[in-house]
Parts: structure tokens; C-alpha cells; sequence
């Protein structure tokens, strides 16, 4: 037998079992007009993470230090990478997690604790909503709602937004790939 369709066949019993391949890729939403949580987001092509980011000039931040973590969807990233540009039906997550110190070994810095303090999604979909774009907020599992348009995310995402209202300037894998194909555009 041949044993490129031997290991083929190990392949795609591999996927079949774990179901792999079998989430949908874009957005899903409810009939409220939710985003269905993306379960898999952690398994998704992860851009940057910072700490205790402000976008005010007053920096005024809780009474804990907080990380956030971007990830966004490998088909979305797949295209980006081919042309500098975010494709319709792009999802990002950015989940934030209580930063810990001083724990086990650790004697100075931060880390990640388990903590999650809440998901928001940057999705977009230009069928669906004005100006292309949306955002979602989160604080379980299940579903993220749909943030008004009067939210303040979404005036400081257009106006400062460095590729197609993304905060691409903070993703240092995907700012070289913008700035090569000239979508770059810092305000």
C-alpha cells in the first residue's frame, strides 16, 4: 500500500476523532444578536499579550495588576499575512487574566494566574454592522454581548487604530507583515 495515503488515512482519522476542523470558522451569532462564545479562541494564533495597558492619560487602573492576551483566528490571520489587510469575518479575542507575584519560586515580576477577568471580541463583519466592525464583551462562556455603538472602544479604535481600526501597532509579529504590504497607518 502506499504509504503517503497510509499516513492520509491516519490524518484524517486523527481529525475525525478529535474533531478537529469542525468548528465553523467567522462569527456565529444568537438570535439576540450576540456573538456566540468562540470556544477554541486559546487554541487560536495568539498576537500579544501587555499588562496593566491604559488607553487614558490618566492611566487610572484597578487596585491589581491585569494582563490581556490577544489571539485571533487562523483563517483571518492565514489572509493577513498573504495581504496586510484584517478579511471580513475577522475575530479577535482579548481575554485578561489577574497577574500574580510572588508565589512558589517567584520573588519578583508578574505572571498569568488563572483568574479570568473577562473576554472581549473585535469582530469583523460588514454585512452586519456600520463601519464593518463591532465589539463584544463577555464574563462567561456562553455568549458575548454586543457593545453599543456610543461605546468608547469604538471612536479610540478608529481613530487610533493603526490597520483597519486594529490595535495592530501593539502585535509584534503582525506589524512587519502591515507595514511591508502598506496597510500600516499610524494615527
Amino acid at each position: 500500500m502506499n504509504k503517503r495515503l497510509v499516513v492520509f488515512g491516519w490524518i484524517l482519522a486523527a481529525v475525525m476523532l478529535t474533531g478537529a476542523g469542525n468548528e465553523p470558522s467567522g462569527p456565529r451569532y444568537l438570535a439576540s444578536g450576540a456573538l456566540e462564545f468562540p470556544r477554541n479562541y486559546r487554541e487560536w494564533v495568539y498576537l500579544t499579550s501587555g499588562i496593566d495597558m491604559s488607553y487614558s492619560a490618566d492611566g487610572a487602573s484597578a487596585d491589581h495588576s491585569m494582563f490581556d492576551n490577544v489571539f485571533v483566528d487562523p483563517a483571518a490571520w492565514a489572509a493577513f499575512k498573504q495581504s496586510g489587510h484584517w478579511p471580513d469575518k475577522t475575530i479577535f479575542a482579548m481575554e485578561f487574566r489577574r497577574a500574580g507575584s510572588r508565589e512558589s519560586i517567584n520573588q519578583a515580576g508578574h505572571y498569568q494566574t488563572e483568574d479570568m477577568m473577562g473576554v472581549e471580541f473585535h469582530v469583523r463583519d460588514a454585512s452586519r454592522f456600520k463601519g464593518g466592525w463591532a465589539f463584544f464583551a463577555a464574563d462567561g462562556t456562553e455568549s458575548a454581548e454586543l457593545q453599543p455603538e456610543s461605546a468608547s472602544c469604538y471612536a479610540c479604535h478608529e481613530a487610533h487604530g493603526a490597520v483597519e481600526s486594529t490595535f495592530t501597532q501593539f502585535y509584534p509579529t503582525a506589524k512587519p507583515i502591515a507595514v511591508k504590504a502598506g496597510t500600516y497607518q499610524l494615527r
